[in-house]
């Protein structure tokens, strides 16, 4: 699809994201053809990430990115103090007008519908915070990965690797997509098949609700 031409990738970041939520997908989208990823911010300058051990850089401000052709919006922590940011949702409508795709990780998919992008669709997100989809109109899906148009949505965390492969495809071709799979050796084989709430059961389902409380909000998530 943009063969020859700068594929410029937006990662709107803040304090308090979940890291793997960017960097899975940057991991998978730095690998395309022509990809120019910026990581962007209200201002440039260091992001810490939820925990407080690592921190990502912004290099870029929101205004110095008015046209990306992907955007994708991670979550974590950190996206509730921005669901009413005006900077950056008025950001998001007006790069959604333009963009080729634009996508989320986990709670960053609330950002989206915050802004309004999601409303009347079909979306996922964590799956402890599919009310919050709903208070925005969108309509959530117990999936790992959801696309709606040119929107893509992933569930929890790790899902962001999965939408990336997506849309690598979507935005090269299949064969460059598994291409990049293979090179990240991305097959997953967890030690535990307990990766989804279905296959969880309720009693683990119960304890790591027990868990997240422990260590932020579950209403943060």
């Amino acid at each position: 699809m943009m063969a020859g031409k700068k594929l410029e990738i937006a990662i709107p970041i803040f304090h308090d994201l979940t890291a793997l939520d960017a960097i899975g997908p940057y991991e998978v989208l730095q690998l395309l053809p022509n990809a120019q990823i910026k990581f962007v911010s209200h201002k440039p300058g260091l992001l810490r990430a939820c925990r407080g051990s690592l921190s990502l850089q912004a290099t870029a401000s929101f205004e110095e990115v008015p046209n990306p052709q992907v955007v994708l919006v991670p979550g974590g922590p950190g996206s509730k103090a921005l669901m009413q940011d005006q900077v950056l949702l008025d950001w998001l409508r007006k790069v959604h007008d333009t963009t080729l795709f634009t996508t989320s990780v986990c709670t960053g998919s609330h950002l989206l519908a915050a802004a309004g992008i999601l409303r009347g669709l079909e979306a996922t997100t964590h799956w402890n915070t599919y009310d919050v989809l709903s208070q925005y109109g969108a309509k959530p899906v117990a999936k790992r990965v959801v696309r709606q148009g040119k929107i893509l949505t992933a569930a929890g965390v790790s899902s962001g690797i999965d939408m990336a492969l997506e849309l690598a495809a979507l935005i090269a071709d299949e064969t460059t997509a598994k291409v990049i799979q293979l090179l990240i050796e991305y097959d997953p084989q967890p030690p535990f098949d307990t990766g989804s709430v279905s296959k969880a059961g309720p009693e683990l389902t119960a304890r790591t609700i027990e868990f997240v409380k422990k260590i932020v909000p579950i209403t943060d998530l």
